[in-house]
């Protein structure tokens, strides 16, 4: 048992680094026996799998047509945003109330991790980004708060695959040292101000741009068989 959960979770992994990444673009069908001849194992593994990342937003699972990668609509967008913005306001609000040293180092360290990625022109620096948002959520120490954050960011994610245009990860990065550096100093306006200006920014980076191409989708998983930070 504990080794099908070990096989079940590192095929979750995969397919969420894979569709935070944006090598899986929303509206990409994502077959079960495909994912399990991917990976060596049942359908059965597969489907696990799925299910965990349809509980996440980021897979929609229509009966009778199968599984496929999240694909919200612009008019979910505005509203997606919307709800972000006073989430992670009340984030920062918690934040600026405690902040130790170890939950500075912690967001510190993770910008490091952003910025190795964008030196390496990794796809990482894609899902960074948004995991530098959840681990924000995480330092109020709520459960609820963290789950609600971590699902939106997600479908901010899927929104931005979809729609997005070219931004620059290192402008992202100087917004995030930043907002650490406010969060430092306990200035809550500071971070509020921030925070507000950096979700307006990635807001505004959506359009429309779709290609309509069906990818191979083995091929592009196979890339995340290997497990990785």
């Amino acid at each position: 048992m504990a080794t099908t959960t070990t096989r079940s979770d590192a095929i979750y992994a995969s397919l969420r680094r894979a569709i935070l990444e944006q090598a899986l673009k929303p509206g990409t069908k994502l077959p079960e026996d495909s994912i399990g001849e991917t990976f060596g194992v049942s359908r059965t593994l597969a489907k696990a799998a799925l299910v965990r990342l349809e509980g996440d937003g980021l897979v929609e699972i229509r009966p009778n047509r199968g599984a496929a990668v999240a694909m919200p609509s612009f008019a979910e967008a505005e509203d997606v945003f919307a709800l972000r913005r006073c989430l992670e306001r009340e984030v920062i609000e918690r934040l600026c109330r405690r902040m130790s040293k170890d939950a500075i180092d912690a967001l510190r360290s993770h910008v490091r991790e952003e910025e190795r990625a964008v030196r390496a022109s990794s796809p990482r620096s894609i899902r960074l980004a948004g995991e530098f948002h959840i681990l924000l959520a995480e330092l109020t120490g709520s459960t609820e708060l963290t789950g609600f954050v971590s699902r939106i960011v997600s479908r901010s994610s899927l929104i931005l695959a979809r729609f997005g245009r070219p931004h620059s990860a290192e402008c992202g990065i100087e917004e995030h040292i930043g907002l650490i550096e406010a969060l430092a100093a306990q200035d809550r306006a500071r971070a509020v101000r921030i925070m507000d200006a950096h979700l307006h920014a990635v807001e505004d980076r959506a359009n429309t741009d779709d290609s309509g191409r069906e990818p191979d989708v083995g091929a592009i998983l196979s890339r995340y068989l290997s497990p990785t930070d």
